[in-house]
């Protein structure tokens, strides 16, 4: 196969579930942030917000709202580093696709910075719970807006799984 530094960083990044306890430059999160925002978008309506959180204790506030509405026994999205939420409003007819980029786009900039990243899926079914909004709200997602991903951010403390591509090609032409 073909390869370059961007196939080699796509074939490369995992999903990381364990982080180490060490802060993410701001400069790296401006870079991430930056490549969200570059990310493709449905007519160019670049309708995201972005919110990024370094902030240990409000991320942890955030997921336990999120535990409670989601009635997990234990929910701490991982415990990263940071987060960058991203935010559309909730009858945007493309959002859930311009998200998706947005989302790609992170994490493969974090993974080239040597930065490890999960998406964490779990609020788009509850971001209008009441505990969960009042922590949206306080973080400056705005109202009204779905999250349909959470790029959560550190340095791996363990290496993320490699699993086997299970879906299928179809050559036409």
């Amino acid at each position: 196969m073909k390869t370059n530094a961007v196939i080699d960083a796509i074939l490369s990044r995992r999903s990381i579930r364990s982080f180490e306890d060490a802060p993410v430059a701001r400069e790296d999160l401006e870079a991430i942030v930056s490549c969200g925002q570059w990310a493709p978008s449905a007519n160019n309506r670049q309708e995201w917000t972005f919110v990024v959180v370094d902030d240990r204790a409000r991320i942890a506030r955030l997921a336990e709202a999120v535990r409670v509405a989601l009635g997990r026994a234990a929910y701490d999205m991982y415990a990263p580093r940071a987060i960058v939420i991203v935010a559309h409003a909730a009858d945007a007819p493309f959002a859930r696709e311009d998200d998706g980029c947005a989302m790609e786009n992170m994490m493969l900039a974090a993974h080239s910075l040597g930065i490890g990243s999960v998406w964490i899926n779990q609020l788009q079914g509850v971001c209008d719970e009441p505990a969960v909004r009042a922590e949206l709200d306080e973080l400056g997602v705005p109202a009204g807006s779905v999250v349909h991903g959470v790029c959560a951010l550190g340095y791996a403390a363990a290496e993320g799984r490699s699993h086997a591509r299970l879906s299928g090609v179809v050559w036409v032409g």
